[in-house]
Protein backbone atom coordinates (compact mmCIF):
# COMPACT_ATOMS: atom_id res chain seq x y z
CA UNK A 1 0.00 0.00 0.00
CA UNK A 2 1.30 3.43 -0.91
CA UNK A 3 1.66 5.57 2.18
CA UNK A 4 -0.91 8.33 2.55
CA UNK A 5 0.12 11.85 3.45
CA UNK A 6 -1.16 11.22 6.97
CA UNK A 7 0.55 7.92 7.78
CA UNK A 8 1.68 7.29 11.40
CA UNK A 9 3.81 4.35 12.51
CA UNK A 10 5.62 5.58 15.65
CA UNK A 11 2.99 7.57 17.47
CA UNK A 12 -0.04 9.77 16.94
CA UNK A 13 -1.11 12.88 18.82
CA UNK A 14 -4.88 13.32 19.12
CA UNK A 15 -6.53 16.49 20.44
CA UNK A 16 -10.19 16.54 21.43
CA UNK A 17 -11.69 19.99 21.95
CA UNK A 18 -15.08 21.45 22.82
CA UNK A 19 -17.06 23.46 25.33
CA UNK A 20 -16.94 22.72 29.04
CA UNK A 21 -19.88 20.40 29.68
CA UNK A 22 -19.76 18.74 26.26
CA UNK A 23 -18.18 15.59 27.62
CA UNK A 24 -14.56 15.92 26.52
CA UNK A 25 -13.39 14.02 29.61
CA UNK A 26 -15.89 11.21 28.94
CA UNK A 27 -14.57 10.90 25.41
CA UNK A 28 -11.01 10.84 26.74
CA UNK A 29 -11.77 8.19 29.35
CA UNK A 30 -13.45 5.82 26.89
CA UNK A 31 -10.67 6.25 24.36
CA UNK A 32 -7.88 5.71 26.89
CA UNK A 33 -9.53 2.62 28.39
CA UNK A 34 -9.94 1.21 24.88
CA UNK A 35 -6.28 1.80 24.01
CA UNK A 36 -4.55 0.90 27.26
CA UNK A 37 -4.35 -2.85 26.58
CA UNK A 38 -1.94 -2.56 23.65
CA UNK A 39 -0.55 0.98 23.50
CA UNK A 40 1.43 3.38 25.63
CA UNK A 41 -0.64 6.44 26.43
CA UNK A 42 0.01 9.94 27.69
CA UNK A 43 -2.66 12.60 28.22
CA UNK A 44 -2.78 16.23 29.35
CA UNK A 45 -5.59 18.75 29.33
CA UNK A 46 -6.15 22.47 28.98
CA UNK A 47 -9.37 23.77 30.46
CA UNK A 48 -10.94 27.06 31.35
CA UNK A 49 -12.15 28.17 34.78
CA UNK A 50 -15.86 27.69 34.17
CA UNK A 51 -18.44 24.94 34.45
CA UNK A 52 -20.09 25.69 31.10
CA UNK A 53 -18.79 27.45 28.01
CA UNK A 54 -15.25 28.30 26.99
CA UNK A 55 -13.14 25.83 25.06
CA UNK A 56 -11.43 22.91 26.77
CA UNK A 57 -9.09 20.44 25.12
CA UNK A 58 -7.26 17.26 25.91
CA UNK A 59 -4.19 15.81 24.21
CA UNK A 60 -3.75 12.06 23.96
CA UNK A 61 -0.48 10.68 22.65
CA UNK A 62 -0.59 7.04 21.55
CA UNK A 63 2.75 5.33 20.93
CA UNK A 64 4.64 2.06 20.70
CA UNK A 65 7.01 3.15 23.47
CA UNK A 66 6.58 4.78 26.86
CA UNK A 67 5.86 8.52 26.59
CA UNK A 68 5.44 11.08 29.36
CA UNK A 69 5.50 14.58 27.87
CA UNK A 70 3.35 17.23 26.22
CA UNK A 71 3.90 18.03 22.53
CA UNK A 72 2.63 20.87 20.36
CA UNK A 73 2.08 18.61 17.36
CA UNK A 74 -1.54 17.75 16.59
CA UNK A 75 -1.95 14.86 14.15
CA UNK A 76 -5.71 14.46 14.54
CA UNK A 77 -8.00 17.22 15.83
CA UNK A 78 -11.62 16.49 16.74
CA UNK A 79 -13.52 19.77 17.27
CA UNK A 80 -16.97 19.28 18.75
CA UNK A 81 -17.78 22.99 18.96
CA UNK A 82 -17.47 25.72 16.33
CA UNK A 83 -15.35 27.97 18.56
CA UNK A 84 -12.55 25.41 18.69
CA UNK A 85 -11.23 26.82 15.41
CA UNK A 86 -11.03 30.27 17.00
CA UNK A 87 -8.94 29.15 19.95
CA UNK A 88 -5.41 30.57 19.54
CA UNK A 89 -3.70 27.94 21.69
CA UNK A 90 -5.05 25.25 19.33
CA UNK A 91 -4.62 27.10 16.02
CA UNK A 92 -0.90 27.63 16.77
CA UNK A 93 -0.49 23.85 16.92
CA UNK A 94 -2.15 23.03 13.60
CA UNK A 95 0.14 22.50 10.60
CA UNK A 96 0.15 20.85 7.18
CA UNK A 97 0.29 17.37 8.72
CA UNK A 98 -2.78 17.92 10.91
CA UNK A 99 -6.07 16.29 9.94
CA UNK A 100 -9.19 17.95 11.35
CA UNK A 101 -12.16 15.56 11.52
CA UNK A 102 -15.41 17.33 12.31
CA UNK A 103 -18.98 18.07 11.36
CA UNK A 104 -19.53 20.96 8.92
CA UNK A 105 -23.04 21.35 10.32
CA UNK A 106 -21.68 22.79 13.56
CA UNK A 107 -18.62 24.56 12.16
CA UNK A 108 -18.09 27.96 10.56
CA UNK A 109 -16.88 27.22 7.03
CA UNK A 110 -14.68 30.34 7.00
CA UNK A 111 -12.72 28.94 9.95
CA UNK A 112 -11.93 25.75 8.00
CA UNK A 113 -10.35 27.38 4.94
CA UNK A 114 -6.74 26.35 4.38
CA UNK A 115 -6.92 23.34 6.70
CA UNK A 116 -7.03 19.60 5.99
CA UNK A 117 -10.66 19.09 6.99
CA UNK A 118 -12.58 15.81 6.78
CA UNK A 119 -16.34 16.16 7.13
CA UNK A 120 -18.20 13.52 9.14
CA UNK A 121 -21.93 14.12 9.85
CA UNK A 122 -21.63 13.32 13.55
CA UNK A 123 -24.71 15.39 14.50
CA UNK A 124 -27.01 13.76 11.93
CA UNK A 125 -25.88 10.27 12.90
CA UNK A 126 -26.24 11.07 16.62
CA UNK A 127 -29.82 12.29 16.14
CA UNK A 128 -30.67 9.10 14.27
CA UNK A 129 -29.38 7.06 17.22
CA UNK A 130 -31.18 9.06 19.90
CA UNK A 131 -29.88 12.61 20.24
CA UNK A 132 -26.91 14.98 19.87
CA UNK A 133 -25.53 13.63 23.14
CA UNK A 134 -24.10 10.64 21.23
CA UNK A 135 -21.83 12.88 19.10
CA UNK A 136 -18.87 12.22 21.41
CA UNK A 137 -19.24 8.46 21.46
CA UNK A 138 -19.47 8.31 17.66
CA UNK A 139 -16.24 10.36 17.49
CA UNK A 140 -14.63 7.97 19.98
CA UNK A 141 -15.69 4.97 17.89
CA UNK A 142 -14.22 6.64 14.82
CA UNK A 143 -10.84 7.09 16.53
CA UNK A 144 -10.64 3.48 17.75
CA UNK A 145 -11.66 2.43 14.24
CA UNK A 146 -8.77 4.43 12.77
CA UNK A 147 -6.46 2.90 15.37
CA UNK A 148 -7.89 -0.56 14.55
CA UNK A 149 -8.71 -1.51 18.15
CA UNK A 150 -10.81 -4.66 18.64
CA UNK A 151 -14.47 -3.62 18.51
CA UNK A 152 -15.48 -6.08 21.23
CA UNK A 153 -12.94 -4.49 23.58
CA UNK A 154 -14.40 -1.03 22.97
CA UNK A 155 -17.96 -2.26 23.48
CA UNK A 156 -16.93 -3.77 26.83
CA UNK A 157 -15.44 -0.42 27.82
CA UNK A 158 -18.74 1.28 26.91
CA UNK A 159 -20.71 -1.20 29.02
CA UNK A 160 -18.44 -0.59 32.00
CA UNK A 161 -18.50 3.19 31.62
CA UNK A 162 -22.31 3.43 31.38
CA UNK A 163 -23.16 0.51 33.68
CA UNK A 164 -25.20 2.72 36.04
CA UNK A 165 -27.34 4.06 33.17
CA UNK A 166 -30.50 2.51 31.73
CA UNK A 167 -30.33 -0.38 29.28
CA UNK A 168 -31.58 1.91 26.51
CA UNK A 169 -28.72 4.37 27.04
CA UNK A 170 -26.17 1.55 27.10
CA UNK A 171 -27.54 0.10 23.85
CA UNK A 172 -27.59 3.52 22.16
CA UNK A 173 -23.98 4.12 23.15
CA UNK A 174 -23.02 0.74 21.72
CA UNK A 175 -24.78 1.71 18.47
CA UNK A 176 -22.85 5.00 18.48
CA UNK A 177 -19.51 3.23 19.00
CA UNK A 178 -20.23 0.77 16.19
CA UNK A 179 -21.25 3.52 13.80
CA UNK A 180 -18.14 5.53 14.64
CA UNK A 181 -16.02 2.40 14.26
CA UNK A 182 -17.34 1.93 10.70
CA UNK A 183 -16.46 5.54 9.85
CA UNK A 184 -12.94 5.13 11.24
CA UNK A 185 -12.36 1.91 9.30
CA UNK A 186 -13.58 3.63 6.13
CA UNK A 187 -11.27 6.62 6.62
CA UNK A 188 -8.33 4.27 7.03
CA UNK A 189 -9.36 2.11 4.06
CA UNK A 190 -9.60 5.22 1.89
CA UNK A 191 -6.15 6.23 3.19
CA UNK A 192 -7.53 9.54 4.44
CA UNK A 193 -5.51 8.88 7.57
CA UNK A 194 -3.60 5.70 8.39
CA UNK A 195 -2.27 4.77 11.81
CA UNK A 196 -0.25 1.58 12.10
CA UNK A 197 1.53 1.86 15.44
CA UNK A 198 3.08 -1.43 16.53
CA UNK A 199 0.98 -2.65 19.48
CA UNK A 200 2.38 -4.30 22.60
CA UNK A 201 1.20 -7.81 23.45
CA UNK A 202 -0.55 -6.87 26.67
CA UNK A 203 -0.22 -3.76 28.86
CA UNK A 204 -3.27 -4.39 31.04
CA UNK A 205 -0.97 -4.94 34.03
CA UNK A 206 0.21 -1.33 33.67
CA UNK A 207 -1.26 1.32 35.92
CA UNK A 208 -2.68 4.58 34.60
CA UNK A 209 -2.33 7.33 37.18
CA UNK A 210 -2.46 11.10 37.10
CA UNK A 211 -0.34 13.36 39.28
CA UNK A 212 -3.00 13.84 41.94
CA UNK A 213 -3.39 10.08 42.32
CA UNK A 214 0.40 9.70 42.50
CA UNK A 215 0.63 12.16 45.39
CA UNK A 216 -2.31 10.48 47.12
CA UNK A 217 -0.95 6.97 46.62
CA UNK A 218 2.46 8.06 47.91
CA UNK A 219 0.80 9.56 50.97
CA UNK A 220 -0.97 6.26 51.66
CA UNK A 221 2.34 4.42 51.24
CA UNK A 222 3.84 6.92 53.71
CA UNK A 223 1.30 6.02 56.38
CA UNK A 224 -0.92 9.08 55.96
CA UNK A 225 -4.03 8.59 58.08
CA UNK A 226 -5.38 12.14 58.27
CA UNK A 227 -5.98 14.88 55.70
CA UNK A 228 -7.70 18.20 56.25
CA UNK A 229 -8.05 20.59 53.32
CA UNK A 230 -10.19 23.23 51.71
CA UNK A 231 -10.84 22.58 48.00
CA UNK A 232 -8.76 24.74 45.68
CA UNK A 233 -7.81 24.05 42.07
CA UNK A 234 -5.62 22.36 41.04
CA UNK A 235 -4.87 20.64 44.37
CA UNK A 236 -8.31 19.19 45.09
CA UNK A 237 -7.65 15.92 43.27
CA UNK A 238 -5.47 14.70 46.14
CA UNK A 239 -8.25 15.34 48.65
CA UNK A 240 -10.74 13.55 46.41
CA UNK A 241 -8.42 10.55 45.92
CA UNK A 242 -7.72 10.10 49.64
CA UNK A 243 -11.43 10.50 50.33
CA UNK A 244 -12.16 7.60 47.96
CA UNK A 245 -9.52 5.49 49.70
CA UNK A 246 -10.40 6.57 53.24
CA UNK A 247 -12.35 3.50 54.34
CA UNK A 248 -9.96 0.99 52.82
CA UNK A 249 -6.90 2.61 54.42
CA UNK A 250 -8.52 4.09 57.55
CA UNK A 251 -7.84 7.73 56.69
CA UNK A 252 -9.69 10.54 58.44
CA UNK A 253 -10.71 13.05 55.74
CA UNK A 254 -11.93 16.51 56.69
CA UNK A 255 -13.08 19.18 54.24
CA UNK A 256 -12.59 22.28 56.36
CA UNK A 257 -14.20 25.72 56.21
CA UNK A 258 -10.90 27.36 55.20
CA UNK A 259 -7.18 26.75 54.78
CA UNK A 260 -6.29 28.07 58.24
CA UNK A 261 -8.46 25.40 59.84
CA UNK A 262 -6.99 22.76 57.53
CA UNK A 263 -3.36 23.27 58.54
CA UNK A 264 -4.18 23.71 62.23
CA UNK A 265 -6.19 20.49 62.28
CA UNK A 266 -3.33 18.66 60.58
CA UNK A 267 -0.82 20.05 63.10
CA UNK A 268 -3.12 18.85 65.87
CA UNK A 269 -3.27 15.41 64.27
CA UNK A 270 0.56 15.16 64.18
CA UNK A 271 0.71 16.32 67.82
CA UNK A 272 -1.64 13.46 68.70
CA UNK A 273 0.46 10.90 66.81
CA UNK A 274 -1.17 10.77 63.37
CA UNK A 275 0.56 11.24 60.03
CA UNK A 276 -1.30 14.14 58.45
CA UNK A 277 -1.16 16.19 55.29
CA UNK A 278 -2.74 19.24 53.69
CA UNK A 279 -3.29 19.78 49.98
CA UNK A 280 -3.68 23.32 48.65
CA UNK A 281 -2.57 25.82 46.02
CA UNK A 282 -0.72 29.13 46.19
CA UNK A 283 -3.60 31.27 47.46
CA UNK A 284 -4.52 28.69 50.08
CA UNK A 285 -0.93 28.27 51.18
CA UNK A 286 -0.73 32.05 51.69
CA UNK A 287 -3.44 31.73 54.35
CA UNK A 288 -1.40 29.03 56.10
CA UNK A 289 1.59 31.32 56.61
CA UNK A 290 1.19 31.87 60.35
CA UNK A 291 0.47 28.21 61.05
CA UNK A 292 3.55 27.22 59.04
CA UNK A 293 5.53 29.27 61.54
CA UNK A 294 3.62 27.52 64.32
CA UNK A 295 4.93 24.21 62.94
CA UNK A 296 8.44 25.71 62.94
CA UNK A 297 8.23 26.92 66.53
CA UNK A 298 6.53 23.84 67.99
CA UNK A 299 8.70 21.54 65.82
CA UNK A 300 5.59 19.69 64.74
CA UNK A 301 5.97 17.62 61.55
CA UNK A 302 3.59 18.32 58.69
CA UNK A 303 3.37 17.43 54.99
CA UNK A 304 1.89 20.09 52.71
CA UNK A 305 1.15 19.53 49.03
CA UNK A 306 1.11 22.79 47.03
CA UNK A 307 -0.19 22.43 43.47
CA UNK A 308 0.97 25.60 41.74
CA UNK A 309 -1.08 27.76 39.41
CA UNK A 310 -0.44 31.22 37.93
CA UNK A 311 -0.84 34.16 40.32
CA UNK A 312 -0.86 36.68 41.77
CA UNK A 313 -4.27 36.55 43.51
CA UNK A 314 -6.68 34.24 41.67
CA UNK A 315 -4.56 34.48 38.52
CA UNK A 316 -5.39 31.68 36.09
CA UNK A 317 -7.06 29.11 38.39
CA UNK A 318 -6.97 26.18 35.96
CA UNK A 319 -3.60 26.75 34.29
CA UNK A 320 -0.07 25.83 35.20
CA UNK A 321 2.96 27.58 36.68
CA UNK A 322 6.13 27.02 38.68
CA UNK A 323 5.80 30.40 40.33
CA UNK A 324 5.45 29.33 43.98
CA UNK A 325 9.01 28.22 44.67
CA UNK A 326 10.02 31.53 46.19
CA UNK A 327 6.72 31.86 48.07
CA UNK A 328 7.04 28.42 49.66
CA UNK A 329 10.74 28.82 50.39
CA UNK A 330 10.32 32.08 52.33
CA UNK A 331 6.82 31.63 53.78
CA UNK A 332 6.41 32.01 57.52
CA UNK A 333 7.77 34.63 59.90
CA UNK A 334 10.99 33.91 61.73
CA UNK A 335 13.71 31.44 60.83
CA UNK A 336 13.11 27.70 60.79
CA UNK A 337 14.16 24.86 58.46
CA UNK A 338 11.96 23.14 55.90
CA UNK A 339 12.24 20.59 53.09
CA UNK A 340 10.90 21.16 49.57
CA UNK A 341 10.33 18.32 47.11
CA UNK A 342 9.19 18.58 43.47
CA UNK A 343 8.37 15.37 41.56
CA UNK A 344 8.92 15.29 37.81
CA UNK A 345 7.23 11.98 36.98
CA UNK A 346 4.26 10.01 38.29
CA UNK A 347 6.71 7.52 39.80
CA UNK A 348 8.60 10.31 41.58
CA UNK A 349 5.30 11.66 42.88
CA UNK A 350 4.60 8.37 44.63
CA UNK A 351 8.15 7.97 45.94
CA UNK A 352 8.62 11.55 47.15
CA UNK A 353 5.22 11.70 48.83
CA UNK A 354 6.02 8.53 50.73
CA UNK A 355 9.43 9.89 51.69
CA UNK A 356 7.89 13.21 52.77
CA UNK A 357 6.21 11.56 55.77
CA UNK A 358 9.43 9.88 56.88
CA UNK A 359 11.35 13.13 56.53
CA UNK A 360 8.75 15.15 58.42
CA UNK A 361 8.63 12.56 61.19
CA UNK A 362 12.41 12.27 61.50
CA UNK A 363 13.37 15.95 61.37
CA UNK A 364 10.19 17.45 62.87
CA UNK A 365 9.93 20.09 60.14
CA UNK A 366 7.41 21.04 57.43
CA UNK A 367 7.90 19.07 54.23
CA UNK A 368 6.35 20.74 51.20
CA UNK A 369 5.64 18.87 47.96
CA UNK A 370 5.51 21.28 45.01
CA UNK A 371 3.58 20.19 41.92
CA UNK A 372 1.49 22.21 39.45
CA UNK A 373 -1.65 21.99 37.34
CA UNK A 374 0.18 20.36 34.44
CA UNK A 375 1.58 17.67 36.72
CA UNK A 376 -1.55 16.82 38.71
CA UNK A 377 -3.84 16.64 35.65
CA UNK A 378 -1.52 14.71 33.31
CA UNK A 379 -1.41 10.93 33.23
CA UNK A 380 0.27 8.04 31.48
CA UNK A 381 0.66 4.30 31.88
CA UNK A 382 3.46 3.02 34.07
CA UNK A 383 4.77 -0.36 35.08
CA UNK A 384 3.48 -2.10 38.17
CA UNK A 385 4.79 -0.55 41.35
CA UNK A 386 6.85 -2.37 43.91
CA UNK A 387 5.24 -0.99 47.05
CA UNK A 388 7.31 -3.36 49.20
CA UNK A 389 10.33 -1.11 48.74
CA UNK A 390 8.62 1.63 50.72
CA UNK A 391 9.44 1.46 54.42
CA UNK A 392 7.99 3.85 56.95
CA UNK A 393 10.11 5.14 59.79
CA UNK A 394 8.43 6.26 62.98
CA UNK A 395 10.26 8.37 65.53
CA UNK A 396 7.76 8.71 68.37
CA UNK A 397 9.16 7.72 71.77
CA UNK A 398 7.49 6.55 74.98
CA UNK A 399 8.00 9.36 77.47
CA UNK A 400 9.12 9.16 81.10
CA UNK A 401 8.67 11.49 84.08
CA UNK A 402 11.70 13.56 83.10
CA UNK A 403 10.65 14.04 79.47
CA UNK A 404 11.53 17.37 77.86
CA UNK A 405 9.81 17.98 74.53
CA UNK A 406 12.43 20.54 73.42
CA UNK A 407 15.50 19.00 74.94
CA UNK A 408 18.68 20.64 73.64
CA UNK A 409 20.56 18.17 71.45
CA UNK A 410 23.63 18.46 69.27
CA UNK A 411 21.78 17.85 66.00
CA UNK A 412 18.75 19.93 67.00
CA UNK A 413 16.28 17.03 66.97
CA UNK A 414 14.54 16.54 70.32
CA UNK A 415 12.82 13.26 71.21
CA UNK A 416 9.16 13.51 70.17
CA UNK A 417 6.49 12.12 72.44
CA UNK A 418 2.72 12.25 72.10
CA UNK A 419 0.08 12.69 74.81
CA UNK A 420 -0.90 9.48 76.54
CA UNK A 421 2.07 7.41 75.41
CA UNK A 422 4.27 7.23 78.48
CA UNK A 423 4.37 9.16 81.73
CA UNK A 424 5.79 12.47 80.48
CA UNK A 425 4.01 15.76 79.88
CA UNK A 426 4.05 16.69 76.18
CA UNK A 427 3.98 20.48 75.89
CA UNK A 428 3.69 22.51 72.69
CA UNK A 429 3.99 26.28 72.92
CA UNK A 430 3.81 28.81 70.09
CA UNK A 431 5.83 31.26 72.18
CA UNK A 432 9.53 30.78 72.80
CA UNK A 433 10.00 28.13 75.47
CA UNK A 434 12.30 26.23 77.79
CA UNK A 435 13.25 22.61 77.10
CA UNK A 436 10.12 21.44 78.93
CA UNK A 437 7.91 23.54 76.65
CA UNK A 438 7.03 26.26 79.17
CA UNK A 439 6.93 29.84 77.88
CA UNK A 440 9.95 32.08 78.42
CA UNK A 441 11.39 35.45 77.43
CA UNK A 442 14.88 34.58 78.64
CA UNK A 443 17.30 35.95 76.02
CA UNK A 444 19.90 33.23 76.52
CA UNK A 445 17.29 30.49 76.15
CA UNK A 446 16.03 32.24 73.03
CA UNK A 447 19.49 32.02 71.46
CA UNK A 448 19.80 28.35 72.40
CA UNK A 449 16.39 27.45 70.96
CA UNK A 450 16.85 29.37 67.71
CA UNK A 451 20.21 27.68 67.21
CA UNK A 452 18.75 24.28 68.11
CA UNK A 453 16.07 24.59 65.44
CA UNK A 454 18.50 25.82 62.81
CA UNK A 455 20.99 23.04 63.63
CA UNK A 456 18.55 20.69 61.90
CA UNK A 457 19.42 22.41 58.63
CA UNK A 458 22.95 20.99 58.82
CA UNK A 459 21.50 17.53 59.28
CA UNK A 460 19.01 18.07 56.46
CA UNK A 461 21.91 18.92 54.14
CA UNK A 462 23.42 15.51 54.86
CA UNK A 463 20.20 13.78 53.80
CA UNK A 464 19.35 15.56 50.53
CA UNK A 465 17.82 13.54 47.70
CA UNK A 466 20.37 13.90 44.86
CA UNK A 467 19.46 15.27 41.42
CA UNK A 468 19.19 12.94 38.42
CA UNK A 469 21.71 13.41 35.59
CA UNK A 470 21.28 12.09 32.05
CA UNK A 471 23.72 12.40 29.16
CA UNK A 472 27.43 11.98 28.59
CA UNK A 473 29.75 12.74 31.50
CA UNK A 474 31.81 15.03 29.30
CA UNK A 475 29.34 17.76 28.36
CA UNK A 476 29.67 21.40 27.35
CA UNK A 477 26.14 22.58 27.94
CA UNK A 478 24.27 21.73 31.13
CA UNK A 479 20.45 21.89 31.05
CA UNK A 480 18.88 22.23 34.51
CA UNK A 481 15.24 21.68 35.38
CA UNK A 482 13.05 20.92 38.36
CA UNK A 483 9.67 19.38 39.01
CA UNK A 484 7.15 18.81 36.23
CA UNK A 485 9.40 19.91 33.36
CA UNK A 486 11.45 16.71 33.65
CA UNK A 487 9.84 14.52 30.98
CA UNK A 488 9.46 17.43 28.55
CA UNK A 489 13.11 18.43 28.82
CA UNK A 490 14.29 14.81 28.76
CA UNK A 491 12.44 14.07 25.50
CA UNK A 492 13.62 17.34 23.94
CA UNK A 493 17.26 16.64 24.81
CA UNK A 494 16.93 13.08 23.50
CA UNK A 495 15.49 14.39 20.21
CA UNK A 496 18.33 16.90 19.80
CA UNK A 497 20.87 14.05 19.80
CA UNK A 498 23.57 16.48 20.89
CA UNK A 499 26.18 14.55 22.87
CA UNK A 500 27.60 17.77 24.24
CA UNK A 501 24.46 18.39 26.31
CA UNK A 502 23.81 17.05 29.80
CA UNK A 503 20.54 17.31 31.73
CA UNK A 504 20.32 17.69 35.51
CA UNK A 505 16.86 17.27 37.08
CA UNK A 506 16.14 18.30 40.67
CA UNK A 507 13.42 16.57 42.65
CA UNK A 508 14.51 18.09 45.96
CA UNK A 509 14.80 21.83 45.52
CA UNK A 510 15.55 22.81 49.10
CA UNK A 511 17.95 22.33 50.74
CA UNK A 512 19.80 22.33 47.45
CA UNK A 513 22.22 19.45 46.89
CA UNK A 514 25.82 20.79 46.93
CA UNK A 515 26.75 18.53 44.00
CA UNK A 516 25.25 21.17 41.70
CA UNK A 517 28.44 23.17 42.17
CA UNK A 518 30.43 20.31 40.65
CA UNK A 519 28.07 19.93 37.68
CA UNK A 520 28.03 23.65 36.89
CA UNK A 521 31.82 23.94 37.24
CA UNK A 522 32.27 21.33 34.49
CA UNK A 523 29.97 23.12 32.04
CA UNK A 524 30.94 25.73 29.44
CA UNK A 525 27.42 27.12 29.75
CA UNK A 526 24.24 26.49 31.71
CA UNK A 527 20.53 26.72 30.81
CA UNK A 528 17.77 26.60 33.42
CA UNK A 529 14.26 25.86 32.16
CA UNK A 530 11.24 26.74 34.31
CA UNK A 531 7.59 27.84 34.16
CA UNK A 532 7.83 31.29 35.77
CA UNK A 533 8.78 34.83 34.80
CA UNK A 534 11.67 35.58 37.16
CA UNK A 535 13.69 32.35 37.00
CA UNK A 536 13.10 31.46 40.64
CA UNK A 537 15.15 28.27 40.63
CA UNK A 538 17.96 30.02 38.72
CA UNK A 539 18.00 32.68 41.40
CA UNK A 540 18.10 30.07 44.16
CA UNK A 541 21.07 28.32 42.53
CA UNK A 542 22.98 31.59 42.17
CA UNK A 543 22.22 32.50 45.76
CA UNK A 544 23.29 29.13 47.15
CA UNK A 545 26.51 28.51 45.21
CA UNK A 546 27.40 32.01 43.95
CA UNK A 547 27.66 30.92 40.32
CA UNK A 548 25.91 32.66 37.46
CA UNK A 549 23.36 30.87 35.29
CA UNK A 550 24.17 31.74 31.67
CA UNK A 551 20.76 31.27 30.04
CA UNK A 552 17.17 30.99 31.18
CA UNK A 553 14.28 29.53 29.21
CA UNK A 554 11.13 30.81 30.88
CA UNK A 555 7.42 30.42 30.13
CA UNK A 556 4.62 32.06 32.07
CA UNK A 557 1.47 32.24 29.92
CA UNK A 558 -0.27 29.50 31.91
CA UNK A 559 0.59 26.69 29.51
CA UNK A 560 3.23 23.99 29.97
CA UNK A 561 6.34 23.78 27.83
CA UNK A 562 6.04 21.57 24.76
CA UNK A 563 8.82 19.21 23.71
CA UNK A 564 9.28 20.99 20.35
CA UNK A 565 9.38 24.39 22.03
CA UNK A 566 12.19 23.34 24.37
CA UNK A 567 14.14 21.83 21.45
CA UNK A 568 13.84 25.06 19.45
CA UNK A 569 14.87 27.34 22.29
CA UNK A 570 17.89 25.21 23.21
CA UNK A 571 18.98 25.21 19.54
CA UNK A 572 18.64 28.99 19.42
CA UNK A 573 20.90 29.40 22.45
CA UNK A 574 23.52 27.05 20.98
CA UNK A 575 23.43 28.91 17.64
CA UNK A 576 23.82 32.29 19.34
CA UNK A 577 26.79 31.00 21.29
CA UNK A 578 28.43 29.71 18.10
CA UNK A 579 28.12 33.13 16.51
CA UNK A 580 29.74 34.82 19.49
CA UNK A 581 32.60 32.29 19.77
Amino acid sequence: MEESKYFHTQEVSIVLAGEAGQGIQTLQKILVNSLRKNYHIYAAKEFMSRVRGGINSTEIRVAHKRIQAFVDQIDILIPIHKDVMKRKSILKRINDSTVIIGDKEIMDENDLKGYNFVNVPFTKIAKEIGGKIYFNVIATGMLVGILDIEQDLVIEVIKQHFQKKSQEIIENNIKAIKKGYEIGNKLEAEETIVVEIQPEEDLTHNLILNGSEAIGLGAIAGGCNFIASYPMSPSTGVLVYLSKMSREFEIVVEQTEDEISAINMSLGAWYAGARAMVTTSGGGFALMDESLSLAGMTETPIVIHVAQRPGPATGLPTRTSQGELQHVLYAGHGDFPRIMLAPGTIEEGIELSQQAFNLADKFQVPVIILTDQYYVDSFYNLKELDLKKFKNEYHIIETDENYKRYELTEDGISPRGIPGYGKGFVAADSDEHYENGRITEDHDVRIQMVQKRLNKLNLLKENIIPPVFTGKKEYKGLIIGWGSTFSIIAEAVENLKNEQLGFLHFKQIYPLHPIIDEYISKADFTIVIENNVTGQFSNLIQQEICKKIDHRILKYNGLPFAVEEVETRIKEIIERRKKHD
